[in-house]
């Protein structure tokens, strides 16, 4: 990543000037960015010869680094710092796309990697990485989140990448399989050196067929137009689009067939909660999809001094679900009615579209963020619980 030079206070225009909606730029192999700046454009408003002060700490969270990896193996982590993200650069760095396990210290990708297809088939295929190589294709753009996404890391166990990878439904087509094959266990290497207080060893899925053909689950070659790490999983992992990040297994070793009796895994088990399942099954097939909700959040709070006066810019993500989203409410604590998004469109659920929203408060004080799709149709678990409600506290109107 290049190192900046230290940059002025910059005024609103400077600040949109080179947006991506406004500029139509595009960064050399993301050809879709523009879509995620969802019109936050180039205009006479409230802001307009503005000078953008800092911004507002969100209050009560973790100070966790953030951007920096932590701790190794089962216990590594690195949360994103999702500030940053603006229309002109909607997509971190791989530096910077969050970590929830490390690599462990036992593995060798070194030598020549296999992953062995086999369980209830008539013919048992062992793939290299030259044969993934061969079958791989652009994947596009797609957002991961972990199950484990939560105030206490900042909500920093988000991120967007362009992937790269061989869609797992022509690699199941290279083995027959038996008519009592309805599931796959997708396996990546979980030994590790040390134990963990926080995590345990496990690295498994079970998904139907179907699942894995229409969530158009890939295996990995490349992310952002370069190899994967080890901490992402190289030499490879799983990607599921729209699922939680559990369910996309690094250091991808063996896919299995199996039947509908198969137990779940221990991964399945630990992750049970986190993606909303009753209780902890004890069979897979008695498993949830792991798909993440449309959710939204805050993601900073801009201070602006225009014409002597403060006032304050809301940025937000928002991100999951199906059905695009036509209307989005934002909410400054429970007494206040919803109003409006001022500066939002969604045209894909996946990765993230970028939201604003002038705000005036009236008073200083703390002040709860709390947003709502305008749709009952869209199912929305943790947006509706309150689970991505952000504060910050205003000292200066």
């Amino acid at each position: 990543m290049l190192t900046r030079k230290p940059r002025p206070n910059r005024t609103r225009r400077d600040f949109l000037r080179s947006s991506f909606v406004a500029g139509g730029a595009l960064l050399v192999g993301f050809d879709k960015l523009p879509t995620l700046a969802a019109k936050i454009q180039a205009r006479t408003d409230a802001f307009d010869g503005g000078k953008h002060l800092g911004n507002l700490d969100f209050a009560g969270e973790s100070r966790a680094p953030l951007d920096t990896l932590l701790g190794s193996e089962l216990d590594a982590r690195l949360y994103s710092d999702l500030s940053t993200l603006t229309p002109e650069e909607p997509i971190p760095p791989i530096e910077r796309f969050y970590v929830r396990t490390g690599a462990s210290h036992l593995l060798d990708s070194e030598k020549g990697w296999q992953i062995r297809m086999g369980g209830l088939v008539d013919k048992t295929v062992t793939l290299s990485l030259e044969d993934l190589r061969k079958g791989a294709r652009p994947a596009g753009l797609h957002l991961m989140e972990c199950s484990g996404n939560t105030r206490a890391t900042r909500f920093g166990m988000i991120s967007v990448a362009d992937w790269s990878g061989a869609p797992i439904s022509d690699l199941l087509e290279l083995c027959k399989s038996k008519p009592q094959a309805t599931r796959v266990v997708v396996s990546g290497f979980d030994t590790y050196s040390a134990s963990s207080a926080t995590s345990r060893p496990g690295a498994d899925w079970v998904f139907t067929v179907e699942q894995l053909k229409t969530s158009k689950a890939f295996l990995v070659t490349e992310m952002n137009g370069q190899p994967l790490n080890k901490d992402h999983g190289a030499p490879v992992r799983l990607v599921v689009p729209g699922w939680y990040g559990c369910a996309s297994i690094k250091w991808v070793n063996a896919i299995t067939l199996v039947d509908e009796n198969f137990l779940a895994t221990s991964q399945m088990q630990e992750f049970a909660a986190r993606t909303h399942q009753q209780g902890t099954p004890k069979l897979a097939r008695d498993y949830r999809p792991a798909i993440i909700d449309q959710a939204a959040m805050p993601i900073r709070v801009e201070k602006w001094l225009v014409d002597g006066r403060i006032k304050y810019h809301v940025v937000g993500i928002l991100w999951g679900g199906s059905r695009l989203v036509k209307a989005l409410e934002i909410r400054f604590n429970p007494e206040e009615n919803y109003v409006r998004v001022d500066h939002f469109s969604q045209t894909e659920n996946d990765p993230w579209s970028l939201w604003s929203q002038a705000w005036t408060p009236t008073t200083v004080g703390t002040y709860l963020i709390r947003l709502r799709v305008a749709d009952p149709l869209v199912e929305t678990k943790r947006l509706d619980s309150g689970y991505y409600v952000r504060s910050v506290e205003v000292t200066e109107i």
